[in-house]
C-alpha cells in the first residue's frame, strides 16, 4: 500500500459518469486523491494513474493510451463492464497497465489501483458484469448501465453493428437492449431515442475540473 495517497485523474466523455466514479474514490481519502475530472478532454495535472471509464468509449485496440497520459508518466487503468479476455488483452497490448471490472466494490477498486500503481498487472475474471456501480446517464429513468451505454452510442450516430464492435456485445444482445430501452423511455424509433437522449444527458460533455483541497474545485 502506498504511504501517500495515489493521485488519480478520472476520464470519460460524460460528466455524470466521471462524477460517479469520483464519488466512489473520495470515500477513501487516505489511499486515493482524485486530482482531476475530465469529460471529453485529457488530463493535464500530474497524476499517478488515469482511471479510464469505458462507458461509450473506445476500448481494446482502440484505446489511445498516449493521448490519455499526455506529457505525464501516469499509468492508464481501464474501468469497465466488459471483461472478455480478448478485450482485456487488447487493452494491455495498447498500453494499459491494468484493467478493473465494475463489479468490484469501492474498497476493492482502491486496492487494485494501489497494486497497479505499485507495478502489478491486474486483470478481471471473465464474467458477465452489468452491475449498478457509480452513475450513468438515464439511471434515474430506470436504464441499466448496458441500456444506457447502447443509447449513448446511438446518440453518437452508431449503427447496431457499430455498437457491437464498440461495446463488445453480440448483435442479438444489442437489439435486446434497444428494445428494452425504447420501452423504458417510451419511444418507437431511433430518431425519437436520439432526441430523448439529447434532452436527458446523453450528449457528450467537454470539461476539465482540477481539484485542490485548499481552493476547492477549479473548472478549466
Amino acid at each position: 500500500m502506498s504511504a501517500t495517497p495515489i493521485r488519480v485523474a478520472v476520464v470519460n466523455d460524460y460528466e455524470l459518469v466521471v462524477m460517479g466514479v469520483a464519488a466512489i474514490l473520495t470515500r477513501f481519502p487516505d489511499q486515493v486523491t482524485v486530482v482531476e475530472l475530465d469529460s471529453g478532454m485529457n488530463p493535464e495535472a500530474e497524476v499517478d494513474l488515469v482511471l479510464y471509464d469505458s462507458f461509450a468509449q473506445g476500448q481494446g485496440a482502440a484505446l489511445d493510451v498516449a493521448s490519455l497520459v499526455g506529457q505525464t508518466d501516469a499509468k492508464v487503468v481501464v474501468y469497465s463492464w466488459n471483461t472478455q479476455p480478448e478485450l482485456v488483452q487488447q487493452s494491455l497490448d495498447a498500453g494499459a497497465s491494468g484493467y478493473v471490472s465494475k463489479s468490484v466494490s469501492g474498497e476493492d477498486l482502491v486496492k487494485q489501483l494501489a497494486l497497479i500503481c505499485a507495478g502489478d498487472t491486474i486483470v478481471p475474471p471473465d464474467e458477465d458484469c452489468d452491475g449498478a456501480v457509480g452513475r450513468w446517464p438515464g439511471d434515474e429513468h430506470g436504464l441499466s448501465p448496458r441500456e444506457a451505454e447502447v443509447l449513448a452510442l446511438i446518440c453518437q450516430g452508431l449503427s447496431n453493428d457499430d455498437i457491437c464492435n464498440r461495446a463488445f456485445l453480440s448483435i442479438n444482445t444489442v437489439k435486446t437492449y434497444v428494445r428494452t430501452l425504447y420501452r423504458k423511455i417510451d419511444v418507437d424509433s431511433r430518431t425519437q431515442a436520439v432526441l430523448w437522449g439529447i434532452d436527458h444527458g446523453f450528449r457528450p460533455d467537454r470539461s476539465r475540473v482540477r481539484l485542490d483541497d485548499r481552493a476547492g474545485a477549479t473548472e478549466v
